[in-house]
C-alpha cells in the first residue's frame, strides 16, 4: 500500500509496527497539526485513529479480494499536547467478516493518556468498492 502523497504523508504519520491485530504509529505535534490555539488538534487525533485501525484492519482481510473503509469513529480527548511526538497503539476488539472494531489508545512520550478512540471499520468486497 503506497503511503505517500496521503494525510499520513501531510500529518507526518509513521508507522513503526504492524502485526496482526495491533498496530503501532507516532505523529508529530507541530504546525500541521496544531489547533490555531496551538494545542494538538482533536481532528488529527481522530486522522491517526482511523489510520492505525485501518492500516491494521487491511492487515486481517484477503487483500486481493476485500478493502477496508472507516465506518464510525469516536473519540475522547484527554489531555492537551502543545508540542513533541503522539504514539497511538491500535488492537483489534473484534474481527468479523463485515465489521471490525478497534480500540486505539494515544499517548505522550510520558506514556499519558492524550486520547482514546474507538474505531468500527467496515469490510468490503473490491468489486463493490
Amino acid at each position: 500500500m503506497e503511503l505517500n502523497q496521503t494525510l499520513l504523508d501531510s500529518l507526518g504519520i509513521k508507522v513503526t509496527e504492524l502485526q496482526k491485530g495491533k498496530v503501532v504509529a507516532t505523529m508529530p505535534v507541530d504546525d500541521r497539526t496544531r489547533q490555531p490555539h496551538g494545542l494538538l488538534h482533536g481532528g488529527a487525533s481522530v486522522a491517526l485513529a482511523e489510520t492505525v485501525a485501518s492500516i491494521g484492519a487491511f492487515e486481517l482481510v484477503d487483500q486481493e479480494k476485500e478493502v477496508v473503509v472507516g465506518l464510525e469513529i469516536n473519540a475522547n480527548h484527554i489531555r492537551a499536547k502543545r508540542d513533541g511526538v503522539v504514539t497511538a497503539v491500535g488492537t483489534v476488539l473484534h474481527q468479523g467478516k463485515t465489521t471490525m472494531v478497534w480500540d486505539i489508545k494515544i499517548t505522550d512520550e510520558d506514556g499519558k493518556l492524550i486520547c482514546l478512540s474507538r474505531c468500527t471499520i467496515a469490510v468490503l468486497k473490491r468489486k463493490s468498492f
